[in-house]
């Protein structure tokens, strides 16, 4: 039975997120469902990154066993039929080894956080950042988010229903840039805990606000206290942009 490597691109905005549930559209069902549509099939779409509601993917990367052998140029353009008018796309289909996994063949995640620092509301970027119409020193922040590089227990940053069998996780990279208006945070790491990044996020503006210290950040990350945590950014900033495998 042939697997195919899929990577997706969609607006979380409205879905209940990844995974398919009971209470609401998710991106998986949508997507099992305009499989089925192509193929007859009920398959399984196995995702490398749960995203919550609203989270947004520019490269989500799914796989997916079907029981012919289709082009990969059909696979994509039959499901993307099949999606439409859904904002969701794939953008590439490819073959790939029985063993490959979505999930567990991922060896690093790219996740992007945008903020838009201003005092006027959003349009065209509404449901696609966070406004903090406060002013946010960006070097402060950056500066900041390197404490939290490395390996860690990120208990602090780590949601109550988080499922993970450790709060030990290696945070590659966090970066905090200003671009105009707009302040993006870039994490990278092997995997993340249940609202991780936006925890971190959260916690980060509060530096950029004067309200925290890096080390206040430091002794939160230390405390392993999920009170301890600043915050947590809205889900509607938050990109899956790249995962390695």
């Amino acid at each position: 039975m042939p697997r195919y490597k899929l990577t997706i691109e969609y607006d979380g905005t409205p879905y209940v997120g990844w995974q398919a549930q009971d209470n609401g559209a998710s991106v998986q069902g949508v997507l099992t469902g305009a499989i089925a549509a192509f193929t007859g099939e009920h398959a399984t779409v196995h995702g490398a990154g749960r995203t919550d509601a609203g989270v947004h993917a520019l490269a989500q990367i799914a796989h997916v066993d079907l029981a012919k052998d289709w082009d990969d140029d059909t696979v994509r353009d039959a499901i993307n039929f099949h999606l439409r008018p859904q904002p969701i796309a794939v953008l590439a289909a490819e073959h790939v080894a029985v063993d490959f996994e979505a999930r567990f063949s991922a060896i690093k995640r790219h996740y992007l956080y945008r903020i838009a620092n201003r005092r006027a509301d959003l349009t065209l970027d509404r449901n696609r950042a966070w406004r903090v119409p406060r002013p946010l020193d960006a070097a402060a922040m950056h500066a900041a988010a390197q404490k939290l590089i490395g390996r860690h227990d990120f208990t602090t940053f780590r949601a109550a229903e988080c499922q993970a069998k450790s709060p030990v996780k290696t945070l590659d990279r966090l970066d905090v840039l200003r671009e105009g208006e707009e302040i993006r945070v870039v994490a990278m790491a092997r995997s993340f805990l249940h609202h991780q990044v936006r925890s971190m996020v959260g916690s980060l503006v509060h530096v950029g606000e004067g309200k925290w210290s890096a080390g206040d950040l430091e002794a939160a990350l230390a405390a392993r206290d999920r009170t301890r945590c600043g915050q947590v950014a809205p889900p509607h900033g938050l990109y899956l942009v790249r995962v390695e495998y």
